[in-house]
């Protein structure tokens, strides 16, 4: 049996009428920057999000530079985030001149560690970035309060969490600001990249519009030196569609995670723990397994989509060998990447495909 990480094509059947008219009124219209599209779904993303601003920007990695040029992050100032996630957290503070400052994750969660945040504040740090990895919130409430004792930014990283929860609170809402990401294969995916930033701050709401839009205000008029990070209202169109299917869809994901928890019980693979405190929308669904690699290498070979998310931790990167870092730095990190693999999670699963995951695995591993 042939399954899928990601199925994409069966999600599109369902809503290709919905999808192939929205686009098509894009089209008929021809605003093809901005415009009413952009416009509300940046209002659709505010709400879900408990969020009174949002501004859509052209990719998850825009979100989160958009977010570090509006508040004037850059050189010589250090943004502590996590080593554990995907290139563009890390990325985008170096982009701006800024240090990357990297501490520790929760074993439990792979979210960053609360704990460890304040030995890593220098005079120089501007910025706290925790990251919601696999759709699970990090730990906010001791972050936070790291962060006004030391009068510091948060900035959430979001990119795998529209929508999920932290005792009630959504993502994107309790820090300073936070990015999603519309990257195809997210809960929320686009036809192509995209992505939003979300605030309560309107002073930073205001200049994150003008930062998109190359600095300026009015048109020719340049406040700032920006860059083009604008949304596309046909990937909003298309966006507007899948909006209102998220809920169900991330419902679906919880439904197969309880399934895999309950048939992997009892088995020598580790299965996602949830904090009590959280609403998990599994972007991903990554168990700990002995025998990772060989394990990797066989469900490929039995046509069952598997991915290592992440192989090589950022502080072990070639381009972050300037920071001094060094294997054996952040051990809870370099354990995770040796061992942690995601499975297919996505809401067209059925029983049977997500049995015969469980007992491919669970055969191999015995």
């Amino acid at each position: 049996m042939n399954v899928p990480l990601l199925d994409l094509k069966t999600q599109y059947k369902i809503i290709e009428n919905e999808v192939l008219k929205a686009i098509s009124d894009v089209l008929e219209s021809q605003r093809c920057i901005g415009g009413p599209k952009v416009t509300e779904l940046e209002q659709r993303i505010a709400a879900i999000s408990d969020c009174k601003y949002a501004v859509g920007v052209s990719s998850g990695t825009d979100a989160i530079l958009n977010i570090l040029m509006s508040l004037n992050i850059g050189r010589d100032d250090e943004v502590i985030t996590t080593p554990f996630t995907f290139f563009a957290t890390a990325g985008c503070i170096a982009r701006v001149g800024a240090k990357p400052v990297f501490v520790d994750i929760d074993p439990r969660t792979y979210n960053i560690n609360p704990d460890l945040i304040g030995k890593a504040v220098t005079k120089r740090a501007k910025a706290i970035m925790p990251v919601h990895l696999f759709g699970q919130m990090a730990d906010m409430d001791p972050i936070m309060e790291i962060a006004g004792k030391y009068n510091l930014t948060v900035i959430e990283d979001a990119a795998q969490s529209i929508s999920s929860k932290y005792k009630g609170r959504k993502a994107g809402s309790i820090g300073t600001a936070g990015c999603f990401s519309f990257f195809p294969s997210k809960n929320l995916g686009a036809a192509g990249d995209g992505g939003m930033v979300v605030t309560n701050d309107e002073q930073l709401y205001n200049r994150l519009k003008i930062m998109r839009d190359h600095g300026q205000e009015p048109k020719y008029y340049h406040k700032y030196v920006g860059g083009n990070f604008r949304l596309d209202p046909i990937q909003a169109a298309v966006l507007l569609v899948k909006l209102q299917y998220l809920d169900g869809w991330s419902e679906a994901r919880r439904r197969n995670a309880a399934f895999y928890n309950k048939n992997f019980a009892g088995t020598v693979v580790e299965t996602p723990y949830i904090s009590p405190d959280c609403v998990s929308i599994y972007n991903q669904y990554v168990v700990r397994v002995p025998k990772r690699d060989k394990l990797f290498a066989y469900l490929r070979e039995k046509k069952i989509g598997c991915e290592i998310y992440y192989p090589v931790p950022m502080h072990l990167q070639e381009c972050f060998r300037y920071l001094g870092y060094k294997e054996g730095d952040f051990p809870e990190s370099e354990k995770a990447a040796k061992e942690v693999l995601a499975i297919p999670i996505y809401p067209e699963l059925t029983d049977q495909m997500k049995a015969h995951v469980v007992e491919t695995i669970v055969s191999f591993l015995a």
